[in-house]
């Protein structure tokens, strides 16, 4: 079966690449924490980092208490979080059909996770992500519009798994959303 994952089609570089990145940046004194940050100000105890990567936000969640579970399809991306965090429970799988079997607190989708999960699939991956979540548990996704996913797209998919939007935001510090802006942090709770 062929995967049309939009990541996994378009991925050129490895995690120790990736990371890089960040890490130039965080020398250069930028806080490369922001998602994590956002996320502690609901204080969860559990969080499912979907899409994590090579574990940036996972790592960091779990450094400040959160008992985290990382959940991505891109193998390069998982082997590097477990090199950097063999302690934390990684888990590899597609966020449209993934079961893992247990709800969490809160669930982040940082890094674009949206626009780059196989086209046609969002509604399924925020229902599955929804079914992960515990009564009142929260879903955290920041992405950038006009890349495949509409803002409207997206708060209907949530709309549909039983998700009520409680906030948009333009950025990870909370700047307050504008209609029309070109990235958004939207934040929906569980019933």
């Amino acid at each position: 079966m062929e995967n049309n994952n939009r990541w996994l089609n378009s991925r050129a570089e490895g995690g120790k690449v990736y990371d890089s990145r960040f890490e130039e940046l965080q020398k250069s004194g930028v806080d490369v924490h922001g998602e994590a940050s956002f996320v502690m100000e609901y204080r969860p105890n559990t969080v499912l980092d979907a899409g994590c990567g090579t574990g940036r936000v996972a790592i960091e969640l779990a450094r400040r208490g959160c008992r985290v579970v990382g959940l991505d399809i891109d193998p390069l991306m998982l082997n590097r979080a477990k090199e950097k965090a063999p302690e934390l429970d990684w888990r590899s799988g597609d966020l449209a059909v993934a079961q893992l079997n247990r709800q969490f607190e809160l669930i982040v989708m940082a890094g674009n996770v949206m626009i780059f999960v196989a086209p046609g699939t969002e509604g399924e991956v925020v229902l599955n992500m929804s079914r992960h979540l515990l009564p009142g548990g929260k879903l955290v996704a920041g992405f950038q519009l006009g890349r495949g996913l509409s803002l409207q797209e997206y708060n209907r998919a949530c709309a549909e798994a039983g998700l009520k939007l409680l906030e948009h935001y333009a950025a990870w510090d909370r700047k307050e959303y504008l209609p029309g802006g070109n990235y958004v942090v939207a934040v929906h709770q569980k019933d």
